[in-house]
C-alpha cells in the first residue's frame, strides 16, 4: 500500500514537468510565438512593470500582448494597460492556428484595434518554420 501511494506522489509531482512538454490544443506554446515574434522585431520579452505585469514583448514603440486567437478580448485591455504604463503605442499579435476559424475573432480585434489605434499584427504557424 505504502508503495503505491509513493507511486502515485511522484506521478503527482512530475505531472506539471510533462503537461508542459507539449502545447495543449496548439501547435507551439504561445511563448514560442513571442520569442520568435520578439527576436525578428528587436523586441525585450516578458519585460515587467512595476507592478509585477508582464509585457510579452516590448519594442522601441510598441507595448505587445500575444493571445491565441480565441482570447481576442483579453489582449485588447491587456495591450491598452501596457502601453499606457510605458507611454508606448499599444500592439497585438493574434496567433491564428485555424485561420477560417479564427477569422471572427481577428475581426472583432481588427473593429476595435482601429477604433483605440491598437497596432495588430497575426502570426501563424508556418511563419515559425
Amino acid at each position: 500500500m505504502n508503495k503505491i501511494l509513493l507511486i502515485l506522489i511522484i506521478i503527482n509531482l512530475a505531472m506539471p514537468v510533462f503537461a508542459g512538454s507539449t502545447p495543449k490544443n496548439h501547435k507551439y506554446f504561445e511563448k514560442d510565438y513571442q520569442n520568435f515574434w520578439c527576436k525578428v522585431n528587436n523586441g525585450t520579452t516578458e519585460y515587467i512593470l512595476q507592478d509585477k505585469a508582464r509585457v510579452d514583448c516590448v519594442t522601441q514603440t510598441h507595448a505587445i500582448e500575444f493571445d491565441f486567437a480565441k482570447k481576442w478580448a483579453e489582449s485588447i485591455g491587456q495591450a491598452l494597460y501596457y502601453g499606457y504604463q510605458l507611454n508606448k503605442k499599444p500592439g497585438i499579435v493574434l496567433i491564428s492556428e485555424d485561420g477560417q476559424k479564427d477569422e471572427k475573432y481577428i475581426n472583432r480585434v481588427k473593429a476595435i484595434a482601429n477604433t483605440h489605434n491598437i497596432d495588430l499584427w497575426i502570426i501563424t504557424p508556418d511563419e515559425m518554420n
